[in-house]
């Protein structure tokens, strides 16, 4: 074991790093945080009411299918990133070093605030939807409970503050809480779809044509064409298989990480896919009504279980669906603090590069990440609807700082300044890995577009996506801050190696990071999936 930790130390300072965290992560614990990091069914529950409310059942099928396809080419092209640069800055320090000099320190701000922006929406969004999941199952089992924003914001941010909390641990203590993360997460799911199956009769099950024709296309936008209504489905699926980039984030954590991380996302993306498509499935057969969700709840997943098997059996599934979601919480404010650590990684250890002493880990990052958070659960106060947009916010904002690394490998492949070397977890120079790579960019503008529009007619200030705009304001004013002063202080992700380490490195003084690695890495055998 310590001999691999050495060689992970090593090649992390062959990239410009010196070792901060213990690392801990084993290989399931790795893939356990990767298939945790989606939470299946939490997520599924969380956003169901997007594509059945809007698109209908058929939404519901089709969309989670094309997206995980199309989510599948997304993450691999990350995957294989992500395993030439094992760092825990993810695709923000990739991307500095797949782009000329000159670029490095633009490009790595703009990825670096997407990434974050995403990130934090991604953990507030999920905080957010297990506080109403929590509230959902108060109303089932108390009818005349009156739910007010009031109390869906404090539990929101109570949650938050417990999560805080649990991620100020020492890492050994997270690794070992996250083992059984995906036990949980897929066990609830494979439960879910079994006892929604048994307690169904055949007779009262909906027919193909509900789940996967055009019977199933009932249009509740209130404006929207039934095609722009279907493709609206994509919210559940792109915002349940995104923050591929966790599992990177942790990666200075994580035991033959060069390996094990771009694998533990790999195998996450195809099981969260064919399972999720499968649950998707059985929820629609087993839907009843359509008019009668969401129901009390406001949920229409607990409203098909309650339905289906009854409230006692209904919550005790729930209870674990609400579980999953926690752990989904968990890990994302996890890998968040870790890209603000990164992000604040200089030579001098900015402030929210200090690791503390006692747990080797950066609380003051956690604590910012969990302060950060919470602010946009503040929408919820002004408009639940609006509120919404947090979920939107999440896939435009992480996918957006994916696909510019992406990019950049492609367009600068031959550029003296950029010298990728790929990792074990390579899909070749061949057809397939330009494919992928393509595919995932325009997909992935192709769904930012979607999920910058209104969902529902007439719009009003209430009711407004506001996603889009947030994005793009954040993007503008910390482009401002960059031309007005961060320039003259920001030159990209910096090396916090002392001058001793790089000279014997052989790494340049003055350069931000460096990509080479050593002899002995470059013998490496990588694994390519493509043999053409």
């Amino acid at each position: 074991m310590s001999g691999t930790t050495d060689d992970d130390d090593h090649r992390l300072e062959a990239l410009g790093y010196k070792p901060s965290f213990r690392r801990e992560f084993s290989n399931l614990a790795t893939i356990s945080f990767a298939f945790s990091i989606m939470g299946l069914c939490s997520s599924v529950a969380t956003t169901l009411n997007t594509p059945l409310l809007l698109g209908g059942p058929a939404s519901v099928t089709w969309c989670w299918l094309l997206g995980s396809c199309m989510c599948f080419t997304l993450g691999s092209s990350i995957a294989e990133i992500v395993s030439a640069f094992p760092t825990c800055g993810g695709l923000y320090t990739a991307s500095a070093q797949l782009c000329p000099k000159s670029h490095r320190a633009i490009v790595g701000w703009i990825v670096g605030w997407l990434n974050i922006l995403g990130q934090v929406a991604g953990v507030s969004s999920t905080e957010f939807g297990l506080a109403n999941m929590i509230w959902a199952a108060v109303s089932i089992s108390s009818p005349t409970f009156q739910l007010t924003q009031g109390k869906t914001v404090g539990l929101f941010a109570g949650l938050l503050i417990v999560h805080g909390l649990l991620n100020s641990l020492a890492t050994r203590y997270l690794a070992f809480a996250t083992r059984g993360f995906v036990f949980v997460n897929l066990g609830a799911t494979i439960v879910i779809i079994i006892v929604l199956l048994a307690t169904t009769p055949r007779s009262e099950m909906h027919p193909a044509t509900y789940v996967f024709g055009s019977q199933g296309i009932i249009n509740q936008t209130g404006g929207w064409n039934n095609g722009i209504a279907f493709l609206l489905g994509l919210l559940s699926v792109q915002w349940t298989m995104t923050d591929y980039d966790a599992t990177a984030h942790i990666s200075e954590e994580v035991r033959r990480a060069a390996y094990a991380a771009p694998a533990a996302i790999f195998i996450a993306v195809i099981g969260t896919g064919i399972l999720g498509w499968l649950l998707n499935i059985v929820l629609m057969l087993c839907s009843g009504p359509i008019e009668s969700l969401p129901g009390i709840s406001g949920s229409a997943f607990l409203q098909i279980m309650v339905l289906r098997m009854g409230t006692p059996a209904a919550l005790f599934l729930w209870s674990f669906v609400c579980l999953t979601a926690f752990f989904v919480a968990q890990t994302a404010l996890h890998a968040c603090s870790r890209t603000v650590y990164a992000f604040s990684r200089l030579p001098d250890n900015g402030y929210f590069g200090h690791i503390a002493s006692s747990t080797r880990t950066p609380l003051r990052a956690i604590w910012f990440t969990t302060v950060l958070s919470i602010l946009p659960g503040f929408l919820d106060l002004a408009s639940p609807i609006a509120a919404n947009a947090i979920f939107a916010l999440t896939a435009i904002a992480l996918d957006m700082s994916y696909i510019i690394p992406i990019f950049l490998r492609r367009i600068y492949a031959n550029h003296p300044d950029v010298n990728f070397r790929p990792g074990p977890f390579y899909m070749g120079p061949g057809l397939l890995g330009l494919a992928a790579n393509v595919t995932c960019i325009s997909w992935t503008l192709f769904v930012c577009v979607i999920f910058s529009l209104p969902t529902v007619f007439p719009v009003t200030q209430f009711n407004m996506n506001y996603a889009s705009v947030i994005a793009v304001g954040v993007v503008f004013l910390s482009g401002v801050w960059y031309v007005l002063s961060a320039h003259q202080h920001y030159h990209g992700p910096s090396s916090n190696l002392d001058a001793e380490t790089k000279a014997r490195l052989g790494l340049e003084e003055v350069q931000p990071e460096s990509s080479s690695i050593s002899e002995k890495e470059k013998d490496h055998a990588f694994v390519s999936l493509d043999s053409a």
